[in-house]
């Protein structure tokens, strides 16, 4: 360990990641990283994957899988020890074996959020990442996604992993994501200041949807505040910047440049960005749900 003052913090748990009493059961869960990956992903389905002809044949079925359930479940479950308690509700053998009504429908933030969670369990140093990954769709855009990042003793160095994509077919290693597969947030935002990458090249979907800068400024605070412990939810983004619709005078754009460039390394620059969030309140300040 290089720094014990940063690895440290990554060991502590947010409002988010903290599991309460279900800590002592998610430490004997698998240690081997694929499996706990694979296991995570059978108890959990994307709400992006069933589309609005699923839930038509769904209903026509007739099946125990009620509709409403094939929708977005991330405001009912927006921590980890709320997505782990509504599983045990629904089965208490927490198993890859978990039939599909009895799983919870959460997006990339949920499997990132409960993967951190039990490697802090565990002990590790973890930390949620977002950004946009250049494997979800080989379309040619960078779609936002957020995955884990947890750091590997024996390699010396921090290892992304991905258990939301798990069980797809890809060229790479998801249990160690090479570096350049995916781009953090403060990557995607100073690549579209400095014009890397075009408008159409970066997508969030949110909403609305946003492209381009608006997409990166998303990305930007939700890795920033991930960073700092702080897994905000998709409804949340900076007040000024919400207020504003996502459109900033280059004068606020140049004083976020600053930070983006910190965020590029932040284990180098944990000191300086720990300060700003200890002492910007405007990047704190959110809005998003009754904060609006």
């Amino acid at each position: 360990m290089k720094n014990k003052k940063i690895f440290n913090f990554y060991r502590q748990t947010s409002l988010y990641t903290d599991l309460g009493l279900y800590k002592d059961f998610t430490k004997q869960l698998t240690d081997d990283i694929n499996e706990l990956c694979i296991l995570q992903r059978m108890q959990i389905i994307h709400p992006v994957s069933v589309n609005q002809e699923d839930i038509i044949i769904q209903k026509n079925k007739n099946t125990n899988l009620y509709v409403t359930r094939l929708k977005y479940e991330d405001d009912l479950f927006p921590t980890a020890i709320s997505m782990i308690s509504e599983l045990l509700r629904k089965d208490k053998n927490y198993s890859v074996n978990r039939k599909q009504e009895d799983m919870i429908h959460v997006t990339c933030r949920g499997q990132a959020i409960l993967l951190a969670s039990i490697l802090k369990a565990k002990g590790y140093s973890a930390r949620v990442r977002s950004g946009f990954a250049t494997y979800i769709k080989n379309d040619g855009v960078n779609y936002d996604h957020w995955i884990t990042e947890y750091y590997d003793e024996g390699k010396d160095r921090w290892v992304l992993v991905d258990a939301d994509l798990h069980c797809s077919d890809c060229d790479f290693d998801l249990n160690d994501i090479p570096r350049q597969k995916f781009i953090f947030g403060a990557e995607a935002y100073l690549g579209m200041r400095n014009n890397k990458y075009k408008n159409e090249e970066i997508y969030y979907d949110s909403d609305p949807a946003t492209l381009g800068l608006k997409a990166t400024l998303r990305g930007l605070f939700y890795d920033f505040h991930s960073l700092m412990n702080d897994e905000i939810i998709f409804l949340h983004l900076p007040k000024y910047i919400q207020d504003k619709n996502l459109n900033l005078s280059e004068e606020e754009y140049v004083e976020l440049d600053k930070l983006a460039n910190l965020l590029l390394n932040p284990d180098e620059n944990f000191d300086e960005l720990l300060k700003i969030w200890n002492s910007e309140s405007k990047y704190r300040i959110m809005s998003g749900a009754l904060n609006s």
